[in-house]
């Protein structure tokens, strides 16, 4: 079945360049071109991925993404026309997975895309046998499911949340420099930002962690990275 993907700009030959593109790789492609339709849509349909533009009319980008992270943690890529990192950082914490900024190459974007499919589908294969379970004191991640419960309450990871935390726990006492992180879990060589890494990390801290400020289960190595330990 082909992946679904929505593309969410106001740029109407932007759009259409996207969806050529992503249809000639095999992708079915919706879209939409202002934050109320995309949210309409995301909140009516199965996406496999959305790529949304922070820039819209009627509800912004992090607004729509925001209120996605409220029933969805499908992929979503951050399409931006500012240069400031704060901008890209600002989309992160309003939980998407990654960003890119305009201008673009198209190839580029696919790469991520595809990158994101990769690591979904590893996921997929790895655990299609058996549901395995990690338990580590009140942290429960069931892999095939990708849910975790803290203290039998389940709490809602996006995809790259998730993604870094069984790689954390997997691989217990590892120790993960920044760019370690971005090309194992993003899937790709990246060249942007490493704060990205920090961002989600300090995000899953705050859903995992009985004290975020001072973690049980990730943890800082100053001046390397971060490993698990519990």
């Amino acid at each position: 079945m082909d992946k679904r993907i929505l593309v969410v700009d106001d740029e109407k030959l932007i759009v259409k360049g996207i969806k050529f593109s992503l249809e000639q790789d095999g992708f079915a492609v919706d879209v939409a071109y202002d934050g109320e339709e995309a949210f309409n849509m995301a909140k009516n349909n199965e996406y496999d991925l959305i790529v949304l533009d922070v820039m819209l009319p009627k509800i912004d980008g992090l607004g729509v993404c925001q209120q996605i992270r409220e029933f969805s943690v499908v992929p979503i890529i951050m399409l931006t026309a500012k240069g400031e990192d704060m901008d890209k950082i600002l989309g992160l914490e309003y939980g998407a997975d990654d960003y890119m900024t305009k201008p673009f190459n198209i190839l580029e974007l696919k790469a991520r895309i595809k990158a994101i499919f990769r690591r979904s589908r590893y996921s997929e294969v790895e655990d299609q046998d058996e549901n395995v379970v990690i338990t580590s004191g009140e942290l429960k991640i069931e892999c095939y499911s990708r849910r975790v419960f803290v203290s039998d309450i389940e709490v809602n990871l996006t995809a790259k949340e998730f993604d870094l935390l069984e790689l954390f726990v997997n691989h217990p006492n590892k120790v993960y420099s920044r760019e370690n992180l971005l090309n194992v879990v993003w899937g790709y060589d990246y060249p942007g930002d490493v704060r990205t890494v920090d961002v989600h990390v300090r995000r899953l801290r705050e859903k995992v962690e009985p004290s975020p400020s001072e973690p049980t289960y990730i943890h800082t190595k100053w001046g390397v990275g971060y490993y698990y330990q519990h």
